[in-house]
């Protein structure tokens, strides 16, 4: 029996085997979770072979199959099995960006009756981040609810969530003025050079986490306003860390709003679609030092 109209994990009790179906959305985040980073039981025991188009994994195993064990009560034969989420490492060693999780699985065959089955929804620990921003004559940065109305109420995050960051200055009194992020770090501890340390935005204005794998990481288009800026950043953590807890500090900076985007003044972020940077504004020749690494320092 279905647990919800669209489980993410089903189980189907038949006689001699038990079918897990598991949904690709596993964490409900619309990332699909790869075929070969599930597994059903101790003996991880791989899938039936997949169809990348559909949108479930399955699994088929008889009940004694895949390390599973048994139970028996006085009216009961339970076979109990666990699921296995187990992501890989993504190309950046330093942070990872999605949790493993273990779904308990038990089939109950009463011994006098017809039999049942039934799944338990997996289970994760969520992660918090808290955001360090210096503020000089009237910067901010703030985290953003999903619609850019309002800043958002927490800062606890999933892996699998989108941060998003509106950076804004108050130009009151001054020429017109055009903001930029040349730098954005994440740390373990207030201290913004600690180890581990990851820049997500770095030479100047290059959202380089935007070219890890699998991640919607971007600059937005069109800006707010000359004198805001807002960027998505896939939720992570660094790998190995114990804690919960993220410090992110950016260096935020101005320029004359009549002054065109140039290597100096810039927000790039990588298209995956074209294999190339991306300008926010300006020509994509701007763009071009974030593969090099050789960006103009903007002084």
């Amino acid at each position: 029996r279905a647990l919800s109209p669209h489980p993410a994990v089903a189980v189907r009790c038949q006689e001699g085997q038990l079918a897990v179906t598991v949904s690709r959305d596993l964490f409900g985040t619309g990332r699909p979770v790869r075929a070969a980073e599930l597994s059903l039981g101790t003996a991880s025991c791989p899938p039936l072979s997949p169809n990348p188009a559909q949108a479930f994994v399955t699994f088929v195993a008889a009940l004694h199959e895949c390390g599973s064990t048994l139970q028996v009560t006085p009216d009961s034969l339970i076979y109990r099995t666990t699921l296995f989420y187990k992501p890989t490492r993504s190309g950046n060693p330093l942070i990872v960006r999605a949790t493993p999780a273990e779904v308990p699985i038990e089939c109950h065959y009463p011994r006098r009756s017809n039999v049942s089955s039934g799944a338990v929804h997996p289970t994760w620990a969520p992660f918090r981040s808290t955001v360090a921003a210096e503020e000089r004559l009237r910067f901010s940065l703030r985290l953003m609810d999903d619609e850019w109305s309002r800043e958002r109420l927490s800062n606890g995050f999933q892996l699998g969530d989108s941060l998003r960051f509106q950076a804004d200055v108050t130009s009151e009194g001054h020429v017109p003025l055009r903001l930029f992020v040349d730098q954005c770090v994440a740390t373990a501890s207030p201290d913004r050079s600690s180890s581990p340390r990851y820049a997500f935005i770095d030479l100047g204005g290059c959202l380089v986490d935007s070219r890890a794998e699998d991640t919607g990481s971007a600059f937005v288009s069109p800006r707010p306003r000359p004198e805001s800026l807002r960027f998505v950043v896939d939720a992570f953590k660094f790998a190995g860390d114990v804690g919960n807890l993220l410090y992110i500090s950016c260096h935020l900076r101005v320029s004359p709003a009549a002054q065109a985007p140039n290597p100096w003044n810039k927000a790039c972020s990588f298209s995956k679609a074209s294999g190339l940077w991306a300008p926010l504004e300006g020509t994509a020749a701007i763009c071009s030092c974030c593969d090099t690494g050789s960006c103009p320092s903007p002084g």
